[in-house]
């Protein structure tokens, strides 16, 4: 998973970021309330994503000098499976002192995935704080060893990037993979092939010339998705296809993220935020069946 350590100027609360999996969409009823808007002040159908997102713990703390970890020690108060599922650093925590001898403090989270029921090792990833270093120290210690919830940091509104992983697609040929046009009926040698591989020199393929080949998982990021609804989900979200049942916190975001159902995501502030984006005003009113 991508880290989140970039100094964004709506960075957002305490915690730039957060793990969540991607269970599917739904269709919600919205009032309008965007300024000239067409629509303004009537009700309206939006497609939205829901998104679980189970609470994180602090598994390790990274101390950064000149742009490398220079310091790592483990979290406290962990859970007991996580020594089976994944490798853990030799340094334990001791007094948050001497902190003036680096540069940035980071915290790597994991998720608590087992409370979904999508899985039982959990994921992790590096999250950037917000403030100078001794609000981070205080950040640090306020959380050290308990279970933060997404509540806490993002809100209804808001605007936010999703990073992860697109769906995979396997082997596809150069018609889907780049776009090429269809040759004539009467071309030889296959329709769906690009005409040409190249010149005679340089006497070799370049990687210019459309090919087959691997199409899909690619790292992408959807900017500027607007919060619609967030809050525990209380029994709200069953029997989603391809997921089951929504258990924890959720957060419900206007149109369609990338990757399939119990994809991993990074949900994080918004980066760039667009005027076009930040002016749209929804009031909740509910799910549609």
């Amino acid at each position: 998973m991508p880290s989140v350590n970039w100094n964004a100027i709506n960075s957002g609360k305490d915690l730039k970021g957060f793990i969540c999996y991607k269970a599917g969409m739904v269709s919600v009823s919205v009032k309008d309330d965007t300024p000239d808007s067409m629509t303004k002040g009537k009700k309206i159908i939006v497609p939205a994503t829901i998104l679980e997102c189970p609470p994180i713990k602090i598994f390790s703390i990274r101390f950064y000098k000149d742009g490398k970890v220079a310091k790592e020690i483990l979290g406290s108060n962990l859970d007991k499976e996580l020594k089976r599922k994944v490798k853990l650093p030799k340094a334990k925590e001791r007094a948050l002192e001497n902190i003036k001898d680096y540069d940035d403090v980071r915290i790597l989270v994991y998720s608590q995935s087992k409370k979904t029921g999508i899985k039982k090792a959990p994921d992790l990833s590096e999250i950037g704080l917000v403030g100078n270093l001794e609000e981070k120290i205080n950040f640090i210690k306020e959380y050290s060893g308990k279970e933060m919830s997404v509540l806490d940091f993002f809100g209804n509104g808001q605007l936010v990037d999703l990073r992860g992983l697109t769906k995979g697609k396997g082997l596809s040929g150069p018609v889907k993979r780049f776009g090429i046009t269809l040759k004539s009926h009467k071309s030889e040698k296959g329709r769906r092939r690009p005409g040409s591989l190249g010149p005679w020199h340089p006497a070799r393929v370049t990687f210019r010339a459309p090919q087959a080949g691997q199409l899909g998982m690619f790292t992408r990021v959807i900017y500027n998705n607007k919060i619609l609804n967030i809050g525990k989900a209380e029994g709200k979200f069953k029997n989603i296809k391809n997921y089951g049942d929504v258990k924890n916190d959720y957060v419900l975001v206007a149109g369609s993220v990338q990757g399939s159902a119990k994809r991993q995501l990074l949900i994080t502030a918004s980066l760039r935020q667009t005027k076009k984006q930040s002016k749209k005003n929804f009031e909740f009113i509910g799910i549609t069946k």
